[in-house]
């Protein structure tokens, strides 16, 4: 194994009181803002042509731009999700053809941290995991032996490149969360579980925020670096944050969705709620003066570079000037 550029995957510059940012919604900003057609909300087939691979580039610059003018760290996310073997056959690929592209997402995701990585802007590369089936529906769950043993193949392709860490997106239900703990573990990668959430606050599977993460750290002996909270807007879960407790230490990123909308009625619109950016802003400055550990924040389904520059007005100081 090679890992040419991987400077961080054994410490993690993210844990720590730095403040990290992420991009927006990948997906929602190609489809709705630029009109590109994703098959299955697909990031990762841009990646077979180069006017794909440039959009990318070209996408990911404007964020890493804002990080580096505000002096934040910068988490880049491969364009992943739906990257894992039951997705291949739905583009039309084999397994190794869409690991081949997996390889080459994370290549491009190094190349731009060359390009754009400094002392007060260190960037973490993040090979990104989806879930198996839906991501707002549970539907057919697998065991966590069966959970590990897919998402093996992914992870392992990322633990043979520049990849700092896993992050498992969207993630719904528990088991599958402790497969890719595990999975991870296996090729000694640092990993983050990223759950979402209904408007109740709890998972589509029914179980408590709380309940999920203490679950995973028990059956991983706390193996994942950090949780994450993801397509879910704030409003859905600022009760179980208000009620409070030492297991909130262990959630330090967010992508909150810009719509209140739940995940059914976002489903079945038509349009793009994109909710208010401002207003986004503002909330996650109060979830973090509630959640102390709360550094490394991005934008979900609906957010575009608007939300998160607000997200950086409200939560990071100004900039000192030069």
């Amino acid at each position: 194994m090679t890992h040419r550029h991987a400077r961080y995957r054994h410490q993690l510059p993210l844990l720590s009181e730095t403040v990290f940012i992420m991009d927006g919604g990948m997906e929602t900003t190609f489809i709705f803002h630029e009109g590109v057609e994703l098959p299955y909300f697909a990031s990762i087939d841009l990646m077979r042509t180069d006017e794909g691979r440039e959009r990318l580039r070209s996408y990911y610059t404007r964020f890493l731009s804002l990080a580096r003018d505000r002096g934040a760290g910068f988490v880049i996310d491969g364009p992943n999700w739906r990257a894992s073997p039951d997705w291949a056959p739905k583009l039309g690929l084999s397994t190794d053809e869409m690991m081949e592209l997996n390889r080459a997402s994370i290549d491009l995701m190094a190349d731009l941290r060359e390009r754009f990585g400094t002392p007060s802007t260190p960037i973490v590369i993040a090979g990104v995991v989806g879930p198996r089936g839906d991501g707002y529906q549970p539907g057919a769950m697998m065991s966590v032996e069966e959970a590990a043993r897919y998402h093996a193949r992914q992870i392992e392709t990322f633990a043979d490149t520049a990849a700092d860490m896993v992050s498992a997106y969207t993630l719904n239900y528990v088991e599958e969360a402790i497969g890719v703990a595990l999975a991870a573990q296996a090729v000694d990668m640092p990993s983050t579980i990223s759950f979402t959430l209904e408007t109740d606050g709890r998972l589509p599977s029914g179980q408590s925020l709380r309940e999920a993460i203490e679950q995973v750290d028990a059956a991983t002996g706390a193996a994942p670096a950090y949780f994450m909270i993801n397509c879910a807007h704030p409003t859905h879960f600022q009760n179980v944050v208000a009620e409070g407790g030492a297991w909130l230490d262990r959630i330090r990123g967010l992508r909150a969705n810009a719509s209140m909308r739940s995940h059914a009625e976002l489903d079945s619109a038509p349009d793009l709620d994109a909710g208010n950016p401002v207003e986004l802003g503002r909330q996650y400055r109060d979830l973090r003066s509630r959640m102390r550990n709360l550094n490394i924040l991005g934008g979900c389904c609906g957010t575009d570079f608007r939300h998160v520059e607000q997200i950086c007005l409200a939560c990071l100081p100004e900039p000192q000037a030069a």
